[in-house]
């Protein structure tokens, strides 16, 4: 084990990183990995149907800020709003999500054939949806609510049989001075983003990789401030703690364990490997009242069904809203989407991309989600 990656697992940076000059951002929507393929994708490469789940701070928003309507991507409001760190932190004493139910999402996901789900334990906006100790800008110790519902989730998932995943945003931080994007609050020029990386984003992951048993998947996004080899060594630090999960392209530099495309972005071809097309359920990743724009179950078997043929797999995301409720559109289609695959799995599941090229009467292509969105 480096050096670096036995201070890491201490929860300490080593001196060389944070005396190293600032890397320049790499691209956000990395889609390049490791040549050699992970042993452990096996299961990815069989599960075809995955559960994104965007909730936070901003599901209590709506989509709303000052009486003012945005929309796009809900979990991207307070960077369209540009509000200030410290108002928008006090959404926390409000955020009460008391209908949250782990075993209900759970058995939706299981009713619509879903295979592994993951979910924001900590998006853009700086505010961990799960028991941290690092910062207490989280769900157990700034609002009413006062539990962790990662912890519920991640039993409730398994017991179902279903792979458990978190995303996590290591390089933006909207509530941090030395986080990356907020660029309204806090001198850009100012920012260590290294330090940043020392003192939340790494302590933070370290927690999400030891406090929850076995993660499927860490879906990372957003990379910067790094450069590759000190990228690496977070990427070996990070297995080190959780051998057998599967780290996501948005990793940065190219060290991901499978590709995940741009938001709402199916490849042309067939593409070899481990990979996934990401789409949301509706307009917004993170929850909108007012976006009402929901994909129907034959909409969503059609985009699923294009996946697969070229070999991937669609992890189709919902947003709840602050109450914990997902909203009842996203229920009852999902489920309709369960009926057809219990009737039809072995056409989804474990299948691989087709010898003979797309033709024009083959599944005509999906013309209503060609939307790219933040998130």
């Amino acid at each position: 084990m480096s050096i670096l990656k036995v201070f890491i697992a201490t929860g300490i940076l080593t001196a060389f990183l944070f005396n190293s000059s600032i890397a320049q951002d790499i691209e956000r929507w990395d889609k390049q990995v490791n040549e050699k393929e992970n042993p452990n994708a096996k299961w990815f490469k069989e599960a075809k149907f995955g559960m994104f789940i965007h909730w936070g701070l901003y599901s209590k928003l709506g989509g709303v800020w000052n009486g003012k309507d945005y929309y796009g991507s809900g979990e991207w409001l307070m960077h369209q709003a540009k509000v200030p760190a410290a108002d928008y932190a006090k959404v926390a004493k409000e955020f009460n999500p008391v209908k949250f139910n782990a075993d209900e999402w759970a058995d939706l996901a299981k009713d619509a054939g879903i295979k592994y789900m993951v979910i924001t334990a900590k998006h853009h906006e700086g505010f961990a949806m799960y028991d941290s100790k690092v910062s207490d800008f989280n769900i157990v110790k700034a609002s009413p609510y006062g539990k962790d519902p990662m912890k519920a989730l991640s039993n409730a998932t398994r017991k179902r049989g279903i792979q458990f995943g978190f995303y996590y945003s290591q390089f933006l931080d909207w509530h941090e001075p030395n986080g990356g994007g907020n660029k309204w609050d806090f001198d850009e020029t100012k920012k260590d983003y290294l330090k940043y990386y020392k003192e939340k984003s790494i302590p933070q992951l370290k927690e999400l990789l030891t406090n929850y048993g076995d993660l499927g998947i860490v879906w990372f996004d957003m990379p910067g401030g790094l450069d590759k080899k000190q990228t690496q060594e977070l990427v070996d630090s990070m297995h080190a703690l959780q051998p057998k999960s599967l780290f996501s392209s948005r990793v940065g530099q190219g060290l991901g364990d499978y590709r995940t495309f741009g938001d709402s972005e199916v490849p042309a071809t067939p593409i070899k490997g481990a990979w996934e097309s990401i789409y949301t359920h509706n307009d917004s990743w993170g929850y909108i009242s007012h976006d009402m724009n929901f994909k129907s179950p034959k909409e969503i078997i059609q985009l699923l069904a294009t996946v697969a043929s070229k070999g991937g797999n669609l992890m189709l995301n919902v947003g709840p809203d602050g109450e914990g409720n997902i909203p009842p559109y996203s229920v009852k289609y999902l489920r309709e989407t369960g009926k057809w695959l219990q009737a039809n799995g072995e056409s989804i599941y474990g299948t691989t991309y087709g010898l003979v090229p797309a033709q024009p009467w083959v599944l005509p292509h999906l013309h209503r989600a060609n939307y790219t969105f933040m998130y």
